[in-house]
């Protein structure tokens, strides 16, 4: 047995057994991302390992609030100036607060890439405020937390990044998302070095230890235990991570009663890592690392490239990776994209003819058309591919970010193409008139629609933002369900000024299905 081990084992021997905290499904409600862990306890600041002075237990300490008055709120921090996003900084201040959080943790997750793209930036927008915003920053908070939903950890990281994560409630979330992509050592010289961050007990240990002070994370612990703040679950977890020889002849714990970005990186400490299928979507990233397999960064860039988190060069360099090495499922999808990359890199005409109308199948079952467009449509559309397979080079290259190249120098072949062109092109004066509802529904929002009479007063009042998060959702909701409610969605987006967005939404609702 190690000295490690022999440490461990005495200090469970003279520890209270019987004392044990909250499970870890108990205790108050988290916020809108529940999964995050709970590793820091804003009213619990751990007792130092030092000696310290006693203290008289009869004297009661004063309730005092500390506030940092030179400190920037972080409801005033961005990362894309109006001069990107082509929207005022003024796109939060008129709204109430409280409905803007609302709105933008309610909003759906499963748009088209083009309303997905217009959420994101409307989270990392550089804007002010709402007038008499909380100083507790709810908004910002909110902002953080839908791009945690999304899988956008990065995007979430450098926000948090950017508003010092000093507090509790900030460093909660950064040291979660350094848990998830592998970077949490500056996060535990944090917890080392800022008492006021108060550290749960399991925190402590899982940092201590990686720096390697195994004794003093078996003292921690053991305090944990003895105060009754680390529950049954926990005490178990964190002894196999501290001394897994002890436990080498055990069974594998069962499954976690909740899943938070700690209890991951423990559980793939102990060499039972748990599968990211069924996990929140930001889990995923932990799957793009090298130590994972193969398929398992298959399957977790496929879910992060679906909500555009990703970039479709990450989706690709992942697909061509290796050899598969079975066949049907993912795998078939993996070998056509292989061969018909390998084609279009060679500009091997007569393979990617072949090709292409079965990889766009398989690409369209998993809904990853844009990420495909933005890597291919170029070369496509340049190559001499037969008749027959060009409204589908024609579709594919709508649905790229140069689609305004592209649909000038189409020769349309119908009705539907001409007006797929003017509709990219913004030039629907001289198009042929829309049969199909769904056309006359984006004909209309391009050229003579309005926004509706709520959406009108939220416009004139200056809530510009607002507006922007009632259209996402309002887009999402006529997608699935009456098409004329297209049309003063589109309004809203061009009266903003947002003409290119609107015409990529546009086409993307006519070219993609999405239907639950």
């Amino acid at each position: 047995m190690t000295a490690r081990a022999c440490f461990l084992s005495l200090a469970f021997l003279f520890s209270p057994a019987s004392v044990f905290g909250q499970s870890v499904s108990d205790g108050a409600p988290l916020s809108a991302i529940d999964w995050l862990s709970r590793s820091v306890e804003p009213s619990n600041v751990l007792p130092p390992l030092r000696e310290a002075a006693p203290i008289d237990a009869a004297a009661n300490p004063p309730d005092v609030t500390v506030a940092q008055l030179d400190r920037r709120s972080p409801d005033t921090i961005g990362l894309l100036p109006p001069s990107l996003t082509g929207l005022p900084r003024s796109l939060w201040r008129h709204s109430p607060e409280q409905v803007l959080v609302e709105l933008i943790l309610n909003e759906e997750e499963n748009a088209l890439p083009a309303m997905h793209d217009l959420l994101v930036t409307l989270l990392l927008a550089d804007a002010d405020p709402p007038f008499a915003a909380s100083p507790s920053a709810p908004l910002f908070m909110a902002r953080v937390d839908k791009l945690l939903a999304l899988g956008a950890i990065e995007q979430a990281q450098a926000l948090l990044q950017a508003a010092d994560p000093d507090t509790p409630d900030l460093f909660r979330r950064w040291f979660d998302v350094a848990l998830i992509d592998g970077t949490e050592a500056e996060a535990c010289k944090v917890i080392e070095a800022k008492p006021s961050i108060a550290p749960t007990y399991p925190a402590r240990v899982f940092c201590i230890a990686r720096s390697g002070q195994w004794r003093t994370a078996a003292l921690i612990l053991n305090t944990g235990r003895a105060l009754g703040d680390i529950s049954e679950e926990e005490d178990a977890l964190l002894s196999r991570f501290l001394d897994p020889e002890l436990y080498e002849d055990e069974p594998p714990l069962p499954a976690p009663s909740r899943i938070s970005p700690l209890i991951f990186r423990l559980r793939e400490a102990i060499g039972e890592r748990l599968p990211t299928a069924g996990l929140p979507l930001a889990f995923a990233h932990a799957d793009l690392h090298a130590s994972a397999g193969w398929r398992s960064q298959i399957e977790a860039v496929e879910r992060l490239a679906r909500r555009q988190v990703v970039s479709e060069n990450l989706l690709q360099a992942i697909y061509t990776a290796r050899s598969p090495a079975a066949s049907g499922g993912v795998w078939d999808r993996v070998e056509l994209f292989q061969r018909f990359d390998a084609a279009a890199g060679q500009f091997d005409i007569d393979t990617v003819a072949e090709v292409l109308p079965q990889i766009w199948a398989e690409i369209t079952d998993a809904h990853l058309e844009t990420q495909f467009a933005s890597l291919y449509a170029e070369d496509l559309t340049r190559m001499a591919l037969p008749d027959h397979l060009a409204p589908l080079v024609f579709k594919i290259s709508l649905l790229s970010t140069r689609y305004q190249a592209h649909a000038r120098t189409y020769k349309p072949s119908d009705r539907t193409e001409e007006l797929l062109v003017a509709i990219a092109l913004g030039d629907l004066g001289s198009a042929p008139e829309a049969r199909d509802s769904a056309f006359r529904a984006v004909v209309s929002g391009l050229t003579n629609a309005t926004p509706s009479p709520e959406q009108r007063a939220r416009l004139e009042a200056g809530r510009i933002g607002e507006a922007l998060l009632f259209a996402i959702s309002d887009f999402h909701a006529a997608q699935n369900g009456d098409p004329h409610q297209i049309a003063p969605v589109l309004a809203v987006l061009n009266e903003v000024g947002l003409t290119d967005l609107a015409r990529r939404a546009a086409l993307q609702y006519l070219l993609l299905d999405r239907s639950p």
